[in-house]
C-alpha cells in the first residue's frame, strides 16, 4: 500500500513538472513572437543581404529577441504573481485553476532571474562581439572564425571583471573568507554581480521614473487629437500648404551646386509637411476623439501620476519609522493564502496598474535623457548594434522593477 502511495505521489509529482513546464513554455513563446515582430519593426531593411553578414545578424535578431522576452517576462511576473494570488482567494476549488500555484509562480520567478543572468552576462555580450567580429588574421574568413575571435573576446571579458571584482574584495574587505568566496562563481560570484546590475537598474529608474512621470503628458499629448478651441484648422492647412509650395518652388530654382541651401531647405519642406499631416489629422478625427478622449487620458494620467506619488511618499515613510515594512521575500504568507493588498482585489487591481505606469514612464525617462537620446529607436531604420543596447538597457530596468515596486510602490501588507 505505501509502494502505490509512493508510485502515486511520483506519477503527480511527474505530471505537474511537465503541466508546468509546457505553461512555462507556451508563455515565453508567446513573448518571443511578440518581441519579435516589435523588433523587425524597427530593424533596418538594409541588413537583410544574403551572405555571411547576414547570418550574423540573423543570430543576433534571435538572441536580442529572446533577451527583450525575458525582459518582458520579468516585468509581467509581479502582475502576474498578485493577480494569480487573488484569483487562487477567489476560487479556492476550482478544478481548472488548479495549475496556477505556488510552485509555477517560484519556477517562474527562478527561470526569470536565470534567463537574465544568460542574457546579461553571455547572450548579449556575445551577441554584440559576434557582430562587430570579423576573424583573426590568418585564419580562414567565415562563421566559424568569427565565432572564435567572439568567444575569445567573451573569455577576457570575463577574466577582466572577475580580476575588477577581485581587487576590490582585497582593497575593501582584506579577508581570506571573502577572497576565497570568489572562487564559487555560482553560488556567490553570478548572483553577486547580478544584484549589483539590479542596484544600478534601481538607481536608473529612480532617475528616470521623475522625469518619466513629467514627460508622459506631453507623449501623450503627440499622440492624441487635442480639442480644437478657438482654432482654425483649414486656415492653419491653408497656410502650412501655400508655405510647402513656396519650399517647393524654392528647391526646384537652386542649381545642384549649392548643396548646404538643399540641405537646409528639404529639413524645413519635411518639417512642413510633418505638421501638415498632424493638422490633417486633427481635422479628420471625430468629435469624440477630439474632445472627449485627450480629456480623458490627461485626467487618468494625473490620477495616476498623484496616487503613484502619494504610494510612493507614504511608503518611504513606513520604511523610516517601520523596520517591519521591509519586503519579506519568500518569507510571506504564499501564493494563495492571504490577499497581497490591504483593499483586496481592487487594490492589487490598481497595483497592477501603477506597476505598468511605472515602466512605461521609466522607459519614456529614459529615452528622455539626454545621454541616452540616441538610443531611440526608429522604424525600419535601426541597427543591430542599437536593438542590441537597447534589449540590454530595458533588460536592466525590467529586472529592477520589481524590486522598486515592491519597495515603493506596494502596500504595506503586500510587502
Amino acid at each position: 500500500m505505501e509502494g502505490q502511495d509512493e508510485v502515486s505521489a511520483r506519477e503527480q509529482h511527474f505530471h505537474s513538472q511537465v503541466r508546468e513546464s509546457t505553461i512555462c513554455f507556451l508563455l515565453f513563446a508567446i513573448l518571443y513572437v511578440v518581441s519579435y515582430f516589435i523588433i523587425t519593426r524597427y530593424k533596418r531593411k538594409s541588413d537583410e543581404q544574403e551572405d555571411e553578414d547576414a547570418i550574423v545578424n540573423r543570430i543576433s535578431l534571435c538572441l536580442s529577441t529572446f533577451t527583450l522576452a525575458v525582459s518582458a517576462g520579468a516585468v509581467l511576473l509581479l502582475p502576474f504573481s498578485i493577480i494569480s494570488n487573488e484569483i487562487l482567494l477567489s476560487f479556492p476549488h476550482n478544478y481548472y485553476i488548479q495549475w496556477l500555484n505556488g510552485s509555477l509562480i517560484h519556477g517562474l520567478w527562478n527561470l526569470a532571474s536565470l534567463f537574465s543572468n544568460l542574457c546579461l552576462f553571455v547572450l548579449m555580450p556575445f551577441a554584440f562581439f559576434f557582430l562587430e567580429s570579423e576573424g583573426f588574421a590568418g585564419l580562414k574568413k567565415g562563421i566559424r572564425a568569427r565565432i572564435l575571435e567572439t568567444l575569445v573576446m567573451l573569455i577576457l571579458l570575463a577574466l577582466l571583471i572577475l580580476g575588477i571584482v577581485w581587487v576590490a574584495s582585497a582593497l575593501i574587505d582584506n579577508d581570506a573568507a571573502s577572497m576565497e568566496s570568489l572562487y564559487d562563481l555560482w553560488e556567490f560570484y553570478l548572483p553577486y554581480l547580478y544584484s549589483c546590475i539590479s542596484l544600478m537598474g534601481c538607481l536608473l529608474l529612480l532617475l528616470c521614473t521623475p522625469v518619466g512621470l513629467s514627460r508622459m503628458f506631453t507623449v501623450m499629448g503627440q499622440l492624441l487629437v487635442k480639442p480644437t478651441i478657438l482654432e482654425d484648422l483649414d486656415e492653419q492647412i491653408y497656410i502650412i500648404t501655400l508655405e510647402e509650395e513656396a519650399l517647393q518652388r524654392r528647391l526646384n530654382g537652386l542649381s545642384s551646386s549649392v548643396e548646404c541651401n538643399i540641405m537646409e531647405l528639404e529639413q524645413e519642406l519635411e518639417n512642413v509637411k510633418t505638421l501638415k499631416t498632424k493638422l490633417e489629422r486633427r481635422k479628420k478625427a471625430s468629435a469624440w476623439e477630439r474632445n472627449l478622449v485627450y480629456p480623458a487620458v490627461m485626467v487618468l494620467l494625473l490620477i495616476e501620476t498623484f496616487i503613484s506619488v502619494l504610494l510612493v511618499a507614504c511608503n518611504i515613510l513606513c520604511l523610516l519609522v517601520d523596520e517591519t515594512a521591509m519586503p519579506k521575500g519568500t518569507r510571506g504568507p504564499g501564493i494563495g493564502n492571504a490577499s497581497l493588498s490591504a483593499f483586496g482585489f481592487v487594490g492589487a487591481a490598481l497595483e497592477i496598474i501603477l506597476i505598468f505606469y511605472l515602466m512605461v514612464s521609466s522607459v519614456v525617462g529614459f529615452y528622455s535623457l539626454r545621454f541616452f537620446g540616441n538610443f531611440i529607436p526608429k522604424k525600419d531604420d535601426t541597427t543591430m548594434t542599437k536593438i542590441i543596447g537597447n534589449c540590454v538597457s530595458i533588460l536592466v530596468l525590467s529586472s529592477a522593477l520589481p524590486v522598486m515596486s515592491r519597495t515603493l510602490v506596494s502596500q504595506p501588507r503586500s510587502l
